[in-house]
């Protein structure tokens, strides 16, 4: 695959962090739900999983019935995120070989996370990730999640380059099908806690399996 510029999902694609849901379910369901293996339902959770935080947290309560503050909700959801970040999140196997192998090529890097802008950084900055991007951005400063094209066309404008020239890396199969269906080029990257393999493959121009590092894409990514 050749190309020119790259946008890089970051939690579950680059970071070990989707086990961050089971975590927050935990505390949410021993202050809420009573109950300290709740889990919501796999429709809820795949939907949550796309979304601004900020709306899946609201999404949640109202699905969910929970009478407390709105803000008070969010901001127990919230709390405990950075050192999660810190403690916990690994980078994933050859991630760092993969984004040093496409930045010494001269191919541009952009991060695009559903993630809060403010928890970005924390991840990029503790895990020394930040030098690797030319461009950082967060869907919920755009206001819209992964099932909407805005933040991979606002990204393909940052760095400048046609969709055909630019290749989208992604554990979510609907954000990969999002960027698959406006044009771009694919790369799915498996991770243990997401759903739907078989729909991310199938959205993938190149798909890294299960047990296989990132680094393997250093061999079938160049710039054109």
């Amino acid at each position: 695959m050749k190309i020119k510029g790259a946008i890089f999902d970051m939690d579950g694609t680059i970071v070990d962090s989707l086990m961050f849901w089971n975590y927050l379910w935990r505390r949410i369901g021993e202050k809420y739900m009573n109950d300290p293996e709740f889990k919501p339902s796999e429709d809820i959770d795949k939907e949550l999983r796309t979304m601004v935080f900020v709306d899946g947290m609201a999404y949640f309560r109202e699905r969910y019935g929970i009478l407390e503050d709105g803000d008070e909700f969010f901001d127990f959801a919230c709390s405990g995120i950075d050192d999660f970040y810190k403690n916990v999140v690994k980078v994933k196997k050859g991630a760092v070989e993969l984004l040093q192998y496409l930045k010494n090529n001269g191919i541009k890097l952009c991060l695009a996370s559903g993630t809060e802008m403010k928890t970005i950084l924390v991840a990029l900055e503790h895990h020394d990730l930040k030098q690797y991007f030319d461009f950082v951005m967060s869907c919920a400063d755009i206001g819209v999640g992964k099932d909407k094209p805005d933040i991979y066309i606002n990204a393909m404008n940052a760095l400048g380059f046609e969709k055909e020239e630019i290749c989208v890396f992604e554990d979510s199969f609907v954000a990969l099908e999002t960027a698959k269906g406006v044009g771009f080029k694919t790369v799915g990257i498996f991770d243990k806690y997401n759903f739907e393999q078989g729909r991310l493959r199938k959205a993938s121009d190149i798909y890294v399996g299960e047990g296989q590092s990132l680094a393997i894409l250093n061999e079938k990514i160049e710039r054109s």
